[in-house]
């Protein structure tokens, strides 16, 4: 497997504060990692030298008080990467700066969960996003996604979603690319994108939850993403959310995989309507008042509502973000989201801002590419 050269010392923590927070001056750099403004420009020098640091215009100047010094900032473009998320059927790729900005995106179908063909539909979308990094320069590192359970960066113990149980994935790829890789559960990665460049980048403490193939939840205290084996098995997807909801497949009555996710819906929809529908369209009936799709939809709502109310009380949460490819449905119940919500918390306790996320696949993949350039910066923790 290609190898990870990150920054150590003080100059890994110099380049985590540009890049997350910059531009930065240099008497706010001197300030956060404690160097003298001497010592923090003879450790910047060479990273300017190389490239990876860019001083940047501080804007209009005084001429009485002399030229002030030019705040530093980090060439995104200095390094590319790329992140896949895989799911059932679709392997999702995007191609990002060193801060995560998307400039190119792709994906291809995939149809044999084989890990050999697996590994090489990945490679092949990788080359396919790398030739379009500006000026042909080689990827810096390459992040995989995917539902599950993963152990050292590398191997899948579990990956429900492609039937996959103690696979070395990483080593697969790594048989055929010197391109560095990681590989991570979708959750926790996505947890990260949202902490370091997303909705969470300035909060300390908030929720991450998903909602598409299954319910997700990710937490972050004290800028830290709380991790933990438990994390990639779907521990919330069994809270229970309205007692006389339907029956999961576990014999859960009204938990939220039985209320929340995509096939749940289209399937209490269908049946309702008496026909086949698709999520996007569950979602339109009820929007325009179907009073079938309704039922389902605001009850959906509702349960998404408790589900909120129920993280926020037990982590106090300065920030709920909602994602996956079913947030859409907080948009057209969003009367019922709030109610249920309201319900649950006390009357005294603090207004919870909440984001939502793009229902976008791309999202997942980015989160992918976050992993790969924090280990690019911090190398394996």
């Amino acid at each position: 497997m290609g190898e990870w050269r990150p920054l150590s010392g003080p100059s890994r923590q110099v380049a985590l504060e540009i890049l997350r927070d910059g531009p930065l001056s240099r008497a706010e750099l001197s300030r956060r990692v404690g160097l003298s403004p001497g010592s923090l420009t003879r450790l910047t020098k060479p990273m300017v030298e190389s490239g990876l640091l860019v001083e940047v215009d501080a804007g209009p100047t005084d001429a009485r008080v002399g030229r002030p010094s030019q705040p530093l900032d980090l060439d995104p473009g200095a390094h590319h990467f790329v992140g896949i998320k895989l799911t059932g059927d679709t392997a999702i790729g995007v191609l990002t700066t060193l801060r995560a900005e998307v400039i190119a995106s792709a994906e291809r179908p995939l149809t044999d969960p084989t890990p050999s063909v697996v590994a090489e539909l990945v490679l092949e979308l990788t080359d396919d996003l790398a030739v379009q990094v500006p000026g042909r320069t080689p990827i810096t590192g390459l992040g995989v996604s995917l539902g599950g359970r993963v152990a050292n960066q590398s191997e899948v113990r579990w990956g429900p979603y492609l039937n996959w149980v103690d696979v070395p994935f990483g080593e697969i790829l790594a048989t055929h690319t010197s391109v560095p890789i990681v590989i991570a559960n979708d959750l926790t990665s996505l947890t990260e994108a949202t902490h370091w460049f997303g909705a969470g980048r300035n909060s300390d403490r908030f929720v991450l939850l998903t909602i598409g193939a299954g319910v997700g939840y990710g937490l972050v205290v004290h800028d830290r993403t709380v991790d933990s084996p438990d994390v990639t098995i779907g521990l919330i997807g069994h809270h229970p959310l309205i007692p006389d909801g339907p029956r999961c497949d576990r014999g859960h009555h009204g938990c939220a995989l039985s209320l929340l996710t995509v096939s749940a819906i289209i399937e209490q929809v269908s049946t309702a309507l008496g026909r086949a529908v698709d999520y996007d369209e569950a979602l339109e009936l009820a929007a325009k008042g179907d009073p079938q799709a309704s039922v389902v939809i605001n009850r959906a709502g509702r349960a998404l509502g408790k589900l909120i109310a129920a993280s926020a009380n037990f982590t106090m949460p300065d920030l709920v973000v909602l994602g996956g490819e079913g947030v859409r449905l907080a948009e057209v119940a969003h009367d019922e989201l709030l109610a249920a919500l309201h319900a649950d918390r006390h009357p005294s306790a603090a207004e919870l801002p909440m984001v939502l996320q793009p229902a976008d696949f791309s999202e997942w993949a980015r989160g992918a590419a976050v992993v790969a350039i924090q280990t690019f910066v911090l190398g394996s923790e």
